[in-house]
């Protein structure tokens, strides 16, 4: 009788993006921390790397901030690993546009996954996280809403001051049911199963309040699921004033993008935030990446807080179905900064190099 042959061990192809400043910085520390993970798997799996060298060097030498046919050569990966982008040199509306939105509008990356985490060891600003167990996430519409690119600008031939610029938020009906479904999902996967939606429809009396209709109509699917509908500037205030009442947080591109900011910063750092831009579907590859920008002012210095992106590379293997290695990886992160293993920006000394090889020594634990 033959003895049944061993699985095969999954081989993940995965975009590299550095871009810029701190991004080949947390990239490259990411990557040692998966590599490890993979090298401790007993070959259960393995990571194929491909780096690409673009951002806003890449549009000096070249007036593109990635190559043209990008999108052909990444659409063969397994998913796409993110550093972050913008530099002083770059206009940051060129920058954005130019690679990181071109890659989620591109791969209708229409899901922006974003946890708000409370770290052990890590001082947070919010009184309520001495009393509480705060642990919420944000889920951003990340095709169309604010974010949509519609609008121009035009009269310049006005002279000085004559110029007009429009603007124009886009909402559909299927942009936001999509989304506002994936954040009822979510809530059933979680402890509290709750749902908050964040509009500012009094003001804004079309786009926001289809949502606000797609929102009621939805949540009927939903009856084992606690809802409510806050507008934004309360929302905020609500992230201050009563956290403990959050779990998933569905709003717009730039509702949720503010949001998800100020839920990091209440955590500690920008730094510790970690995102996942998710074509769920999987038509295309999804992309992970931390929320914390390029920091041109400490970039190169080796103190950039690695957390966001380790953080991220956690729901990268989430998404790959690795849920167990991602759960390590995730309480690697909390021994670390309860260990007292701090970068500068959560108030400690410890190097980039020294928080990732602390996460690294931890995942043996």
């Amino acid at each position: 009788m033959t003895a049944d042959p061993s699985p095969t061990p999954a081989r993940y192809r995965i975009a590299a993006i550095p871009a810029d400043g701190v991004g080949a910085e947390v990239v490259a520390a990411g990557r040692s921390v998966l590599d490890a993970l993979a090298a401790g798997s007993g070959g259960a799996f393995s990571f194929d790397w491909t780096e690409f060298p673009w951002g806003s060097r890449y549009y000096a030498e070249t007036g593109a901030m990635m190559a043209d046919d990008g999108l052909d050569r990444l659409k063969e990966f397994d998913a796409i690993y993110f550093g972050a982008v913008g530099w002083p040199t770059v206009p940051d509306h060129i920058s954005l546009w130019g690679l990181r939105l071109r890659v989620c509008q591109g791969f209708d990356q229409w899901a922006n996954v974003r946890p708000v985490r409370f770290l052990p060891g890590v001082l947070s600003p919010l009184r309520a996280a001495d009393r509480a167990e705060l642990d919420w996430v944000v889920v951003r519409e990340n095709s169309e809403g604010e974010y949509a690119g519609f609008g121009g600008r035009n009269f310049a031939g006005r002279g000085a001051g004559g110029e007009v610029a429009v603007q124009s938020s886009v909402f559909t009906e299927t942009g936001c049911e999509r989304i506002i479904r994936f954040a009822f999902d979510l809530a059933r996967t979680r402890e509290r199963r709750k749902v908050s939606s964040v509009t500012k429809s009094n003001a804004q009396q079309y786009g926001m309040v289809l949502w606000d209709e797609v929102f009621r109509r939805v949540a009927a699917d939903y009856p084992d699921v606690e809802t409510e509908s806050v507008l934004v500037d309360a929302m905020a205030a609500k992230f201050v004033l009563r956290p403990e009442e959050l779990s998933v947080v569905v709003a717009s591109n730039l509702n949720a993008d503010i949001l998800s900011d100020l839920g990091s910063a209440l955590a500690g750092s920008l730094g510790l935030a970690a995102s996942a831009n998710l074509n769920p579907e999987r038509a295309w590859p999804s992309m992970f990446e931390p929320v914390h920008g390029s920091a041109p002012d400490i970039a190169g210095q080796g103190v950039a807080n690695p957390i966001g992106a380790v953080g991220s590379a956690a729901m990268m293997l989430d998404h790959f179905g690795l849920s167990e290695q991602a759960g390590r990886l995730n309480r690697a992160i909390a021994a670390t900064t309860a260990a007292g293993v701090l970068p500068r920006d959560l108030g400690g000394r410890a190097s980039t190099a020294e928080v990732t090889a602390a996460i690294i020594d931890a995942l043996a634990d």
